[in-house]
């Protein structure tokens, strides 16, 4: 497993085209150590919104069989992600609460290495959506990983305007240092 590349799957919460925290997901190939290897989600655009009589009806849509497929196969996740109203965007609660209906061997992020980045044009950077992820995906027993933590306060000032290219230098490092950090984390899972 040690010198095997980790496959690790990118969450964005975010729908928007134009959002700080799709160009933050797109950032971290050129970021990660040699070790992680990022791919892109699919998207969870188009899920209804959960309904245990839908649910019982017509069973899981495929976007969320596929959704949890692509984190059940991925050797780990990070999740890049806005905060709407202090929280975790809706969609991306609804994708999640879709997976955490699967049956519990199937339930994609049960012992799976979870890290969290959030980027917002103010001064917390979306810390209290990363507080309500991490609860909700430690009831669905995701590992979550501590710290370094990635919090991009101003993002106005840290991406190119028109590019939306990652340009603050200090916010580049701190996302290398938490993927080097991230790396090992999952690595010692793999490991036990």
């Amino acid at each position: 497993m040690a010198d095997k590349q980790l496959d690790v799957l990118v969450i964005c919460g975010s729908l928007r085209k134009g959002s700080y925290n799709a160009a933050l997901a797109r950032s971290l190939p050129a970021l990660a150590p040699p070790g992680l290897a990022m791919r892109p989600a699919p998207a969870f655009a188009g899920l209804p919104i959960y309904n245990f009589d839908e649910h019982q009806a017509s069973g899981i849509p495929p976007i969320a069989v596929a959704w949890a497929q692509a984190i059940r196969t991925a050797d780990a996740v990070v999740i890049v992600s806005p905060e709407y109203n202090w929280s975790i965007p809706g969609g991306l609660k609804n994708a999640i609460d879709w997976v955490s209906r699967l049956k519990d061997k199937e339930q994609p992020f049960a012992g799976k290495p979870v890290a969290l980045q959030s980027a917002a044009t103010g001064l917390l950077g979306g810390s209290r959506m990363q507080y309500h992820l991490r609860q909700s995906l430690t009831s669905i027993d995701a590992v979550m990983f501590p710290k370094p933590e990635v919090i991009v306060t101003f993002a106005a000032k840290k991406f190119d305007e028109k590019t939306l290219e990652l340009t603050d230098q200090p916010t580049r490092d701190m996302i290398k240092l938490q993927l080097e950090a991230f790396e090992r984390f999952a690595r010692r899972l793999a490991a036990a």
